[in-house]
């Protein structure tokens, strides 16, 4: 427990604005592996790529117990910090988040992707739900003795083409950002966005680290940096790639 606890401190230690940790995300042993010799600091898994190395939909479709044994031959393979995609906790209630965050922190995970999307459903979770369900990750972590990092993540951008981001979701970020630092989150997560003000302006209002994914319409890293965020992820992004140049090198190979 020693290495996962100093392991968890020195993730945390990595969120700095203006110097973001770049998360290049993997999906197995092997990638990780990989993304450890390109240099990384950290490595994180994707749901999204996880399931789909499995053969799954994303969405809570693999089951709990294979994504765990994945993260424990991750952690077993590397020697950096490994943080986990827990998606929306395999359940709502939040004694079933504790007992599955719980479970990650046992396979060695040092944090978590957390999210308020209602897994399986329509929309997010109220705000009041969403807060219990991070107090119970929290008293989770606290109660395993490792720091873990939780990171809050909110689908609100998401949920709407980037062409209609603005200023109302923007304030209803923030106040999800607001309530989940008081439930004990130790990041935010704002996948989707990708306009500069309002990117900044997010930074600006939360004191929690911010997680943006680098996808086609986000800023370059250096921009981020400059607009105050503290972590760059690449979601299923890497993965993806990875798919289409497989499948087009074996559509060469067989009808070649």
């Amino acid at each position: 427990m020693t290495e996962q606890i100093e392991r968890a401190r020195r993730f945390h230690a990595l969120h700095v604005r203006g110097n973001p940790i770049v998360l290049y995300n993997t999906w197995d042993p092997g990638s990780a592996k990989i993304v450890e010799r390109a240099g990384a600091k950290a490595i994180a898994t994707g749901s999204w790529p996880v399931a789909a190395a499995f053969g799954y939909a994303d969405g809570e479709k693999i089951p709990l117990e294979l994504a765990l044994d994945n993260i424990r031959r991750i952690v077993a393979a590397v020697d950096l910090p490994v943080t986990m995609d827990l998606e929306g906790g395999y359940g709502v209630e939040p004694e079933t988040v504790a007992q599955t965050v719980t479970r990650a922190l046992q396979a060695g995970a040092i944090g978590f992707n957390f999210e308020d999307q209602i897994v399986g459903g329509a929309g997010l979770h109220d705000i009041a739900i969403q807060v219990k369900r991070i107090e119970a990750a929290a008293a989770a972590v606290k109660a395993s003795g490792i720091p873990a990092y939780i990171n809050a993540r909110t689908d609100i951008f998401l949920k709407a083409k980037p062409d209609v981001h603005d200023s109302v979701l923007l304030d209803q970020a923030i106040e999800r950002a607001h309530a989940y630092e008081k439930a004990g989150a130790s990041g935010f997560f704002a996948p989707g966005l990708g306009d500069e003000a309002l990117i900044e302006a997010l930074c600006k209002a939360t004191v929690l680290p911010v997680n943006i994914i680098a996808l086609a319409h986000v800023p370059p890293r250096q921009r981020l940096a400059e607009l105050g965020v503290a972590r760059v992820s690449h979601g299923p992004v890497p993965y993806r790639q990875m798919a289409e140049w497989l499948e087009a090198k074996a559509r060469l190979a067989i009808s070649g």
